[in-house]
């Protein structure tokens, strides 16, 4: 078993050592399972798909590998692929994970026509990646060919700490999300760590359609959406949704669950059920100033959803709550204050700072600073359930 070398200059002739590196695409068909694809520094400019095909797969405790060289820097850019109208043609994706069992660190992928990173595959771990300006959404998880079994659906993968933002279609700007994981999607696949801002959709999209009815239940968990709806230099589109956490469609029952998650200056809902009815999961959760159009920071209109411990604070729109209380941990912001049902009222006093901030830690976990940190003095310090839990995320 040996690890493998990939440069900008490789070959795929070459022996994949570091004095004779080779390219992705022959490293990805040539490294064994427990073994890594290591990457030079630099930008790889590509013009087509870059495959992991079904079939070639890792083991359990043995992933097959792919990261950047000595902790460099390594930029997969796709730009130059060509685009077209999404209705009448399959633009190609960046880098396309069918396999299992992969483990994918340290990458940006970058300017794709479709998704930036797409997962086929199952077990497998992304972490510590970036997708950008890319063409659709940054990345997504579904089936790897439309013909594929629902056993055969995407499940248990997990994506680590990983951002994802500036993703644009520009056919009508209403799909390109941060990350999604929809549609066609199996159990188990969890969220974690990973930051979504200033997609010209949604920064997280969980859709379901009747046509491929319901997908498995997904965890998200410490993560953060904002400024969703437009991307960085402002562009948006009427047709731009611009949620933080959509969690559903076609009034499909699915039991997702959210803990410990903010969403904040998104264009419209910072967290919505999206008519899923079922029972969605959400505790110690922050959203805050949601709705810069118009919009709910809370938006759950129907279903018996169970809310533990969240804290809303200002929005466009008053939150709509389906589903359960618990305990009356729960502030709401409705009629233009924030307030529950045990008597606790939130003002600007109760937070250090209300003033953005996201950054990450050495170790990848994400650092707020002090912005929406309770003050020492809050009454929603300990006044969470189980006795002693703050309210929010923070």
């Amino acid at each position: 078993m040996s690890d493998l070398y990939v440069s900008t200059s490789g070959s795929a002739s070459n022996s994949g050592t570091v004095s004779s590196p080779i390219t992705l695409a022959a490293a990805i068909t040539k490294v064994a399972a427990g073994a890594t694809i290591y990457m030079m520094s630099g930008t790889y400019s590509y013009d087509s798909q870059i495959t992991i095909e079904r079939g070639n797969d890792g083991a359990s405790g043995n992933y097959k590998s792919i990261m950047p060289y000595n902790s460099g820097t390594v930029i997969l850019d796709f730009s130059s692929q060509t685009y077209g109208d999404p209705s009448s043609v399959s633009n190609p994706r960046g880098l396309q994970i069918n396999g299992n069992y992969w483990h994918i660190k340290g990458l940006a992928v970058k300017g794709a026509a479709d998704n930036g990173i797409y997962i086929g595959g199952s077990y497998n771990k992304i972490e510590l990646c970036e997708t950008y300006e890319n063409r659709d959404s940054g990345l997504q998880l579904g089936r790897y060919i439309s013909t594929a079994a629902e056993s055969d659906w995407p499940a248990n993968n997990e994506i680590l700490n990983c951002t994802s933002h500036d993703n644009y279609d520009p056919d009508n700007g209403e799909d390109a999300d941060g990350f999604a994981c929809k549609l066609t999607t199996g159990e188990g696949n969890v969220f974690s760590g990973c930051i979504s801002y200033n997609n010209v959709d949604d920064g997280w999209d969980l859709y379901t359609k009747t046509a491929t009815g319901a997908i498995g239940a997904v965890t998200i968990e410490d993560c953060v959406a904002y400024n969703n709806g437009a991307t960085s230099d402002g562009t948006s589109t009427t047709d731009s949704d611009g949620n933080g956490f959509k969690l559903g469609g076609d009034k499909i029952s699915v039991n997702h669950i959210v803990k410990n998650c903010i969403a904040f200056n998104n264009k419209k809902h910072g967290f919505t059920y999206n008519s899923n009815p079922g029972s969605i999961a959400l505790t110690n959760c922050t959203s805050y100033n949601n709705g810069t159009t118009s919009g709910s920071n809370y938006a759950f209109d129907k279903g018996t959803h169970i809310f533990t411990n969240l804290l809303s604070y200002t929005a466009s729109s008053s939150d709509k709550t389906s589903g359960t209380d618990v305990d009356s941990s729960n502030v709401w912001w409705k009629n233009k204050k924030s307030t529950n049902a045990n008597g606790l009222v939130c003002s600007d006093a109760d937070f250090v700072s209300l003033t953005p901030a996201v950054t990450r830690n050495s170790d990848g976990s994400i650092n707020f600073g002090t912005f929406l940190q309770l003050a020492t003095d809050s009454d929603l310090i300990g006044a969470g359930t189980p006795s002693g839990t703050n309210i929010g995320a923070r």
